[in-house]
């Protein structure tokens, strides 16, 4: 609470999730990483968001988004030259797509780069990069042929410092407010021409399957803060008292501590599923946005009951429930609306028409 009052990015605790793994959770020991899957991934996810969705969410940035991307696209000299600090938890990862006039539309993308030599010129403003402000290691979008459309877009590893990038606005949320959200301004930024990362032109394609496993780490988040919250809710039904018992008896409080429960059991299984399809190297589009619409919707309705079951006093902030409220809110909007989520599940089961 703390943290979230102040707008205080945990560094510290950062410091003491990378002995873990936690910063590289699925990158191969080679580079750094833990070696470990997808299912331990999302389980490490809703732990830490089932007490502040903040550190989960600066994680789940770090290692899907950036680390990920690089790992998925970058070549060996990439890779050992960031990927590895990054896994190790020596750096901080950030990466960038959404700009101010392009969030579900991130083909409209107008941040440019242009090749002089053997030197890439970026020009452009993004928005909403989760840890921006922080971080050393920055994944960028930008166009590099404006006549290819979304087969025009390329991606860029920038470092921080590099003279003509700089984070720009801190945004002020509404909640997860330990997490950093910055603009990322580019003014004739140079970065060495081998800083392409993946092929030319295809950056698009690979973002989308980043961002395919990002939903997979958003319902995480979704199902650790419904836990969160249902926990809350759970030991202030059985120690909360009116008309001589604890509230938990009445039948009205009963029902919806069962609804929250069951709803987050069954967005629990969804996310497995997800993640059990990702370690498999098997299609898992479909099954990760049925697992970020479903979990972040249902978390959302297991934190709003979780204030009316607290009534005032989930109205205050001596109570966790108010936070976890605030908090779970990103989830059915970041890395793809809800709308967007049943579009793509429509396209999916529909297939060309």
């Amino acid at each position: 609470m703390e943290w979230d009052e102040a707008q205080h990015f945990p560094q510290e605790a950062l410091a003491k999730l990378a002995p873990l793994g936690f910063m590289g959770v699925v990158i191969p020991a080679e580079y750094g990483g833990a070696g470990l899957g997808h299912l331990e991934y999302v389980t490490i996810l809703e732990e830490l968001a089932r007490v502040d969705a903040s550190v989960a969410l600066i994680v789940s940035a770090h290692n899907t988004l950036c680390a990920g991307h690089i790992h998925q696209s970058g070549n060996e000299e990439q890779k050992r030259k960031y990927l590895a600090p990054l896994a190790r938890g020596e750096k901080i990862g950030c990466w960038s797509l959404t700009e101010p006039g392009s969030g579900s539309d991130a083909g409209a993308a107008r941040t440019s780069a242009r090749l002089e030599g053997d030197t890439w010129v970026l020009n452009g403003v993004k928005s909403f990069a989760t840890n921006g402000h922080y971080a050393d290691t920055c994944v960028v979008m930008a166009v590099t042929d404006k006549s290819a459309g979304k087969h025009g877009i390329s991606a860029f590893i920038v470092e921080k410092g590099t003279p003509g990038f700089r984070a720009g606005k801190k945004e002020n949320k509404l909640g997860l407010r330990a997490s950093d959200t910055a603009e990322l301004i580019f003014e004739d930024c140079r970065i060495p021409g081998q800083n392409c990362l993946g092929k030319l032109g295809e950056g698009f394609v690979d973002c989308l399957k980043i961002l395919d496993k990002g939903r997979i780490g958003v319902a995480a988040i979704a199902v650790g803060i419904a836990q969160g919250a249902y926990e809350a809710s759970l030991a202030y039904a059985r120690q909360r008292k009116q008309f001589g018992k604890p509230i938990g008896a009445f039948q009205a409080v009963g029902w919806k501590l069962s609804d929250m429960a069951t709803e987050i059991a069954a967005a629990r299984l969804l996310t497995y599923r997800a993640a059990a399809l990702a370690d498999r190297n098997r299609p898992f589009k479909l099954e990760a946005c049925m697992a970020k619409l479903y979990a972040s919707e249902a978390a959302f309705r297991a934190a709003n009951e979780s204030v009316q079951i607290h009534g005032g006093y989930g109205f205050i902030k001596d109570y966790p429930v108010e936070k976890f409220y605030r908090d779970v809110k990103l989830c059915a909007i970041g890395e793809g609306t809800s709308e967007i989520q049943r579009l793509v599940i429509a396209r999916e089961l529909l297939g060309p028409l």
